[in-house]
């Protein structure tokens, strides 16, 4: 690339499927489906995430969420939300897959506690049942290595490292785990959950994440459509960064121009 725009031809696959923007963005917490749908296009977003469980899809007497993120435009990825056993989670995606003939799903299970990560044993449980039965899993889970392997093995489309706790804004608080989950994974890496801030998002995809999902941090934020084209330009810059390869780090000082033979 010879600079100017940012690059455009810079895809990814998940599960065969392949997607342009790298920035996933959820459908709760906001206002209504209409800001919602708003900031959606305004991230540039082309993956939504669909709590099954919180966002209503079929009664026709309450706002429906496809009259405004509409399923023609943006890939709905179901997910798990409010899942805290395997058994929830497959029979949640199962309805899923009834209702609407989704297969790509985000799998999570939660621990009953104040934080709310992955409880990992039900999750991987979980994971082998939906593979099992012809789904491709995008997971979520706890930064964690060792686990990020086994769920790969078990057969995970993507691994997806909270960065922080859900809805905290914390951003990206063990570097080293996940550029270890980065480094070994064969299948796309996605940061989810705990991004606040634009340079969170450029920071994770710096580190070499595939992609990045969010929600809070646009849903919340004071003006959630200038919040998403923030995060679009963040995800673009970061992964243009990555690319572009860093400087290397030094201990001391190295000038910009030679230190001898000045005038």
């Amino acid at each position: 690339m010879d600079g100017g725009e940012p690059m455009t031809e810079d895809s990814w696959t998940v599960a065969g499927r392949v997607f342009r923007s790298r920035l996933i963005v959820g459908t709760g917490k906001y206002k209504d489906y209409a800001i919602n749908a708003a900031a959606a296009e305004a991230a540039g977003a082309e993956i939504v995430t669909v709590a099954l469980r919180r966002v209503n899809l079929s009664d026709s007497s309450q706002p429906l969420l496809s009259d405004f993120v509409r399923p023609d435009r943006f890939t709905y990825l179901p997910n798990t939300a409010g899942c805290f056993t395997g058994e929830e989670a497959v029979r949640t995606l199962r309805l899923a897959r009834e209702a609407g003939g989704w297969d790509l799903v985000k799998l999570e299970v939660l621990s009953r506690t104040a934080h709310l990560l992955p409880d990992m044993e039900e999750t991987l449980r979980a994971l082998k049942m939906l593979v099992a039965e012809g789904f491709q899993v995008m997971v979520y889970c706890t930064d964690d290595p060792v686990f990020a392997v086994k769920l790969e093995e078990a057969g995970a489309a993507a691994i997806m490292p909270a960065a922080a706790p859900i809805g905290s804004g914390l951003g990206v608080q063990n570097k080293l785990n996940l550029h270890f989950i980065i480094e070994q994974a064969k299948v796309p890496v996605l940061v989810d959950a705990g991004v606040g801030v634009a340079s969170h998002a450029a920071e994770a995809m710096e580190m070499g994440c595939d992609a990045v999902l969010m929600n809070t941090a646009i849903a919340e934020a004071r003006d959630p459509i200038r919040m998403a084209r923030a995060m679009k330009h963040a995800v673009i810059a970061g992964r243009e960064a990555f690319l572009a390869g860093r400087m290397p780090k030094r201990l001391y000082a190295e000038p910009s121009s030679p230190m001898s033979g000045l005038i």
